[in-house]
């Protein structure tokens, strides 16, 4: 099934899409910025993957004039028992074309958005590494750093 949500408050022409076959190889694609490969998924959510329910995994691309250029992971389940990861964004990848130019915000914005039609009132963010790491991106869009995991990753919340 095809669906699309269209959202102009930053980039336009942004289009938020479910994962796809299409999409996918396209999103795992993405060519990023040197180095931030690394980032792409923190330790702790490495770690946690397997105890995940994935029917919570909320997966999504965003397009601009057909071409896949940033993919949002998310994931909402209230009764996980860590709380950093009930209601939380896993991934969030932009190609490096585009960094800047609101494909981030953009995703976070779509988050937030399902995060509050499912009733959640804060959106955590788990993030890795020093400086070069997402955490400057998190900290712009609102987050505030709450905690570190057993692993030492940086824990970002965000209200609702």
């Amino acid at each position: 099934m095809f669906t699309q949500t269209l959202y102009a408050d930053f980039m336009t022409g942004l289009i938020l899409r479910e994962l796809s076959a299409d999409t996918a190889m396209q999103a795992n694609s993405l060519e990023l910025r040197p180095g931030q490969e690394q980032f792409e998924t923190p330790v702790t959510y490495a770690n946690a993957d397997a105890s995940l329910d994935h029917s919570k995994t909320w997966s999504r691309v965003i397009t601009l004039d057909d071409q896949v250029v940033g993919f949002i992971r998310a994931y909402f389940d209230s009764t996980h028992p860590d709380e950093a990861l009930r209601c939380c964004v896993w991934r969030v990848s932009v190609a490096a074309n585009v960094q800047g130019q609101g494909v981030g915000r953009f995703a976070i914005d779509a988050v937030t958005e399902e995060a509050r039609a499912q009733g959640f009132t804060t959106l955590q963010a788990v993030w890795s590494g020093g400086e070069e790491g997402p955490g400057e991106f998190f900290r712009h869009l609102g987050f505030h750093e709450t905690g570190s995991t057993e692993y030492g990753d940086t824990i970002g919340s965000l209200t609702l």
